[in-house]
């Protein structure tokens, strides 16, 4: 008999299916997604660049914890019509480079302090060492108080990486040749 005020409490064991798991999970209508072996594993920490503006070096920080990721942005202008952004970012080694592009929105974004502020955020291509391309959204944020220029979070990361907490790099660094 249940006592008042107590939840109630069921253990049960997991049982066994003799059939693949993506085979079950399409039968119960479950997204599946691609096996570990197909996603490159990346370092708590990476070189980014950003080839739609000649610009990087940055030293990215890999945060699954973050849902959205971000980019050190100060001098952040508007267009009249809201339609452009323009804001001047530091790579890694200091340089100061200004990026113009169109906005692709403005989401409410919780700072790693708890404090939901509007951020505007862009979509451009992100390039590792060794030509690895895609596609992310980067919100402006001032991170000069950060140790990384750059901060990648889930969403940039998901169906590509596994990262290994213990190691930064992996991915090597950008030849020197590239001028960056």
């Amino acid at each position: 008999m249940r006592k008042k005020g107590k939840p109630e409490c069921f253990v049960g064991a997991p049982r066994r299916v003799a059939r693949p798991a993506g085979e079950v999970a399409s039968e119960l209508g479950l997204p599946t997604r691609k096996r570990s072996a197909d996603k490159l594993i990346i370092g708590r920490r990476e070189w980014i660049r950003l080839p739609d503006f000649d610009a990087g070096p940055f030293h990215a920080k890999t945060d699954s914890g973050a849902r959205s990721s971000s980019i050190h942005a100060e001098g952040i202008e508007l267009s009249e019509d809201r339609s452009r952004v323009g804001f001047f970012t530091r790579d890694h080694y200091g340089r100061r480079r200004w990026c113009e592009m169109p906005v692709g929105g403005v989401s409410r974004v919780k700072s790693s302090t708890g404090e939901a502020k509007p951020r505007i955020w862009v979509e451009t291509d992100l390039e590792l060492p060794g030509g690895f391309r895609w596609r992310a959204r980067l919100t402006l944020a001032n991170r000069s108080k950060m140790l990384c220029s750059m901060l990648l979070g889930r969403r940039a990361l998901s169906g590509y990486f596994l990262i290994d907490t213990a190691r930064d790099h992996l991915m090597g660094t950008f030849d020197a040749r590239d001028g960056h």
